[in-house]
C-alpha cells in the first residue's frame, strides 16, 4: 500500500510518516498543496493525509482539484480547526474522512486503514497464507510450516507484496513503486538485494521453494 503526506510541519509529517512506514506502507512526502497535488495526480496513492493549511495551495483546494479530475483517492483530512462547520467544508470539498490535532497515531492509522479497506470494497484480511506460510498482518509475525521467521521491516513489506500477489509475477519496477518511497533507478540490484535476504528466510531452511525468478520479467510467489 502506497501513502501520500501532505503536511507543511516537518515534525508532523516526519512523525506520520514514520508510523506509516512501521504498518507496512510506503510513503511520499509533499511539503506544500502545489507538490502534493502533482504527486498525487503522478504516483495515485492508495490513501492521502492532508493537512487543511498547507503554503502555495490549501488542502481543500488540493483535495477539490483531486475530485475535479476524477481521482478517488482515499483522503483523511488534518487539521487542527475543531468545529462543526469545518469538519463539513472538509467532507464536502471531497474528503473522505477528518482528523483534528493534536492526535494519536493509532487513530490515524485505524483511519487509514479503514479508508484503504473501503475504497476496496472488500474486508482487509488480518492474514494472509502461501502454502505453509502464514503472515499475520497484525502482529507482524510471520511463520512457515509451525517456524516463526524473522524478518526486518522492509523484507516483511516486500512478502506482504508478494503474498497478495501470489501466483502473479511482479517487476521490480512493481516492487520499487510499491516496497519503497523513493524513485530509485529500476536498474538497481537494490531488489535482487532485498530478494536474496528474503529468499534465505523464507526458503533456505525448507525443502519446498516458494520465492522464484522469472528471468528478464521478475519475481513470483507461490
Amino acid at each position: 500500500m502506497r501513502a501520500l503526506i501532505v503536511e507543511d510541519d516537518r515534525a508532523i509529517a516526519d512523525f506520520v510518516a514514520r508510523g506509516l512506514r512501521e504498518a507496512g506502507f510506503a510513503v511520499d512526502v509533499a511539503a506544500d498543496g502545489e507538490e502534493g497535488l502533482a504527486m498525487a495526480l503522478d504516483v495515485e496513492p492508495d490513501v492521502a493525509v492532508v493537512d487543511v493549511m498547507l503554503p502555495r495551495r490549501d488542502g481543500l483546494s488540493v483535495i477539490d482539484e483531486l475530485r475535479r479530475r476524477g481521482r478517488a483517492t482515499p483522503v483523511l483530512i488534518l487539521s487542527a480547526r475543531r468545529s462543526v462547520d469545518d469538519r463539513v467544508k472538509g467532507l464536502q470539498a471531497g474528503g473522505d474522512d477528518y482528523l483534528t490535532k493534536p492526535f494519536a497515531f493509532a487513530e490515524l492509522l485505524a483511519r487509514v486503514q479503514a479508508l484503504v479497506r473501503r475504497s476496496t470494497r472488500a474486508q482487509e484480511p488480518t492474514s494472509l497464507s502461501v502454502a505453509d506460510m502464514t503472515l499475520d498482518l497484525l502482529t507482524r509475525r510471520v511463520e512457515r510450516g509451525g517456524q516463526a521467521i524473522e524478518l526486518r521491516p522492509r523484507e516483511f513489506a516486500l512478502l506482504e507484496y508478494l503474498m497478495r500477489n501470489a501466483g502473479k509475477v511482479v517487476s521490480k519496477t512493481m516492487i520499487l513503486s510499491h516496497v519503497w518511497d523513493y524513485n530509485f533507478d529500476p536498474q538497481t540490484n537494490i531488489v535482487d538485494v532485498l530478494v536474496s535476504r528474503l529468499r534465505d528466510r523464507i526458503d533456505r531452511p525448507f525443502e519446498k521453494k516458494l520465492l522464484q525468478t522469472v528471468r528478464g520479467v521478475g519475481y513470483v510467489l507461490g
